[in-house]
């Protein structure tokens, strides 16, 4: 079964809200992760990098071989204020990952080609 698409109306006020800091609902901050990885893996068609935010979802990304089966050779995973911070733009990829705020493994997990996604000041 296909996953429901987040309409850019309703992906666009969870993040604005969930950039916004304060106290965020856990529905909120879920749309907002879920919509972004949607974003990522519109931008960068493909199946070859695995992108993780435990416990919100994960998308396959970037062209290359495709992966079907078993743990993925090229993996992202972080977790959700991170993911908000680097799709946003608001925290540099390599940033992240010299802070171990991200965790990436295989020759193809970089998304700094691909990020941010939206930018950090949507709406303003």
């Amino acid at each position: 079964m296909a996953k429901a698409r987040i309409d850019s109306g309703t992906g666009t006020t969870a993040v604005r809200t969930a950039i916004a800091g304060g106290d965020v609902s856990r529905d909120t901050l879920a749309t907002a992760v879920r919509y972004l990885l949607q974003v990522l893996a519109e931008r960068a068609e493909g199946n070859t990098v695995e992108v993780r935010v435990p416990p919100f979802g994960a998308v396959q990304c970037i062209e290359g071989p495709r992966h079907t089966r078993g743990t993925p050779p090229n993996v992202v995973e972080t977790d959700a204020a991170t993911w908000l911070q680097l799709a946003t733009g608001s925290l540099a990829w390599a940033d992240a990952l010299a802070a171990g705020r991200v965790h990436a493994s295989g020759q193809r997990a970089d998304l700094s080609d691909y990020l941010p996604v939206m930018a950090a000041t949507i709406g303003s």
